[in-house]
């Protein structure tokens, strides 16, 4: 079910909502543009309002990050998300994401991080935080003893690095930000996101 969302489109707007711009139009300008995946981080008092409103948008594909335990799931899944992305991978929290059946993405960073989710059923990661943690090379060298995973990194990724990233066969689609700043009004977003929407993975 998480692959359905990491090939609609191959980058996924990561949105700190602080009451900056509407969310339905922020949501319309996205989708419209040709990103209809959106993350809407719980980091801020407006992210559930703001989930809630561009869950009604059409074509758009809303979910929650930042998740970091069951209450954030339950209340995501209140809100209308239809995945989940958490930035670090618990036994918990992906028991309870498994068994509500949203689409899950949590974070990984080490090998570790990777064999557990493997346990625990999982193949679909968000390698976090991307240039932190090395970056392209270090997902070229995951990527070699696990042929299976694919990644949607994020954190640190620009416009300039992103069609790099996108060039490596493990990446899916990577999350981003760039397109979405402090002070871009919605034609400047529009504009932003219909180049990354241009990207091919």
């Amino acid at each position: 079910m998480i692959d359905a969302v990491m090939q609609a489109a191959p980058v996924i707007p990561v949105l700190v909502m602080g009451g900056e711009h509407d969310p339905a139009e922020l949501a319309a300008t996205l989708v419209e543009a040709g990103l209809p995946v959106l993350e809407v981080t719980l980091r801020t008092p407006d992210a559930l309002d703001a989930i809630r409103a561009m869950a009604q948008v059409p074509g758009a594909i809303v979910g929650a990050g930042t998740v970091l335990n069951e209450r954030h799931l339950g209340e995501a899944q209140e809100a209308g998300a239809e995945f989940i992305v958490a930035p670090g991978l618990t036994e918990t929290l992906t028991k309870a994401a498994t068994a509500s059946g949203i689409a899950y993405l949590p974070g990984v960073a080490t090998a570790g991080d990777i064999m557990r989710g493997l346990d625990l059923g999982l193949t679909r990661f968000k390698f976090f935080p991307a240039e932190a943690s090395g970056g392209l090379p270090a997902i070229r060298a995951l990527a070699a003893p696990f042929g299976q995973v694919r990644f949607c990194p994020t954190g640190g990724i620009t416009e300039a690095s992103a069609a790099d990233y996108l060039a490596e066969r493990a990446v899916a689609c990577i999350g981003g930000s760039w397109m979405v700043k402090k002070g871009m009004t919605l034609a400047d977003i529009g504009a932003a996101a219909k180049a990354a929407a241009a990207l091919k993975v």
